[in-house]
């Protein structure tokens, strides 16, 4: 079913839209725009408010749903008629996947949006499949709101929780799958104009994509900082601690606590005072020494992953509004439920004009591609039968690409990827 149709409704009644009625308006809407369409319905008394509201899944909440006057639906729809006409239409020249091998031939600027399906054949867990994303195990293991792994607030107060569970999902070196292989084949052909995941496995850099071709969206594994310092190493510094499941703390800070004179200091407030306590207490109090010194500690070190209350790089926002926005002739998304913001926005935040391929176990509504294949990354790239009909990938033939070798354009193999949602931690809260 094309990704551009409307969900079927289950309930049904006087109040409701068909799905055949519900496409009718959809389309019309996009015909002749807001106002006229509203005329044209509304202002003809054509068609209640209530129910045009289901003819775009705008679910009626509790407290209106027993409301008797239709006036109390004009806010409700309106938000939906305008989320409705915010989305990105199918381009009607092309409609197939060798229209889009035709395009990647021409193409000179292509943008890649990648998530965890394109990454699960290695064995990396994505964060949100049903079965078996990290934050289900996390949920196995009885966290009730597992994404506060992610939180950077638990993470200062409590590091041991993060450091007890990154190990599941740390990436090994020198290993990749066919996917990043073509994403490499198109930078070394000079058509890569950049790669936007939101993975935070670093795989990218592994096969070889230029920093400055790739926007790690969510951050990553590739560097860890010291919380306390900031001093900043190589992720591969600490990976011996994550897969120990142990904190791993700043070398730097150990080295400058070793130095004479940095012992036992002064207890310091949140601002930077001496604690204000002491100055209150009796001087011959008991405990007028209690909580005033304390043995310095290094601190700690954090993989540089995008967490919860952290902002995302300012290279996504720079390089997509000033430079990618108006050089992309073609996109790629591969992986992705594209359900996390901002980068599920990026399809609607691009020229209209600009034809967008869709490759993904998981069907998003977020935009309506030329081609839409339920498939993961690798099949389509390297096998039948949806291998990707760009000539130049026949490369991939015999290439180890890590766990995973590309097998023969005509071998009938197939590698199976998860498609679900990347470490990306929007929850729907916020957009990072």
């Amino acid at each position: 079913m094309s990704i551009s149709e409307p969900e079927t409704l289950i309930a049904t009644g006087p109040d409701v839209c068909t799905p055949a009625e519900s496409q009718r308006y959809r389309s019309r809407l996009h015909e002749v725009g807001l106002d006229e369409f509203i005329q044209e319905t509304l202002g003809k008394g054509a068609i209640s408010a209530r129910k045009l509201c289901s003819a775009f899944n705008a679910r009626i909440p509790p407290w209106l749903d027993g409301e008797a006057s239709d006036e109390a639906f004009y806010q409700l729809l309106g938000l939906a008629l305008v989320r409705e006409l915010e989305k990105r239409q199918r381009l009607p020249q092309y409609t197939t996947i060798d229209d889009a091998a035709k395009l990647l031939n021409s193409a000179k600027n292509v943008m890649i949006i990648t998530g965890a399906g394109v990454s699960t054949s290695l064995g990396i867990p994505d964060f949100r499949s049903k079965d078996s994303g990290f934050y289900t195990k996390l949920l196995e293991k009885g966290f009730a709101e597992p994404e506060d792994v992610f939180e950077l607030s638990t993470f200062d107060e409590d590091p041991t929780i993060f450091y007890s569970l990154a190990g599941d999902i740390l990436p090994e070196f020198g290993k990749w799958t066919p996917t990043h292989q073509f994403i490499r084949l198109l930078q070394d052909k000079g058509k890569l104009l950049r790669n936007y995941t939101q993975n935070i496995d670093n795989i990218e850099g592994n096969a070889g994509i230029d920093a400055d071709k790739l926007v790690q969206c969510h951050g990553s594994w590739a560097t860890a900082t010291c919380r306390k310092c900031q001093y900043q190493v190589s992720g591969e510094q600490i990976f011996e601690d994550v897969r120990s499941k142990r904190v791993a703390h700043c070398k730097r800070c150990i080295a400058q606590l070793q130095v004479p004179g940095q012992g036992m200091k002064r207890k310091r407030s949140s601002n930077g005072n001496s604690n204000a306590k002491s100055k209150s207490r009796s001087r011959d109090s008991d405990d007028d020494s209690d909580g005033q010194y304390d043995i310095p500690e290094p601190g700690v070190m954090k993989p540089d992953i995008t967490f919860f209350g952290e902002k995302l790089p300012e290279t996504f926002f720079d390089r997509l509004t000033e430079h990618d926005r108006d050089k992309v002739d073609f996109v790629i998304v591969m992986g992705t439920s594209m359900k996390v913001a901002p980068v599920s926005e990026i399809p609607g935040y691009l020229p209209a004009h600009v034809p967008q391929m869709y490759i993904s176990k998981d069907v998003s509504i977020v935009f309506d591609a030329l081609c839409s294949l339920p498939s993961s990354a690798d099949a389509i790239i390297a096998d039948p039968p949806y291998q990707f009909r760009y000539q130049s990938a026949r490369k991939l033939r015999y290439r180890r690409c890590g766990a995973v070798q590309a097998r023969r354009m005509d071998s009938g193999a197939r590698h199976d990827t998860q498609g679900a949602e990347s470490g990306g931690h929007c929850r729907g809260r916020r957009c990072r």
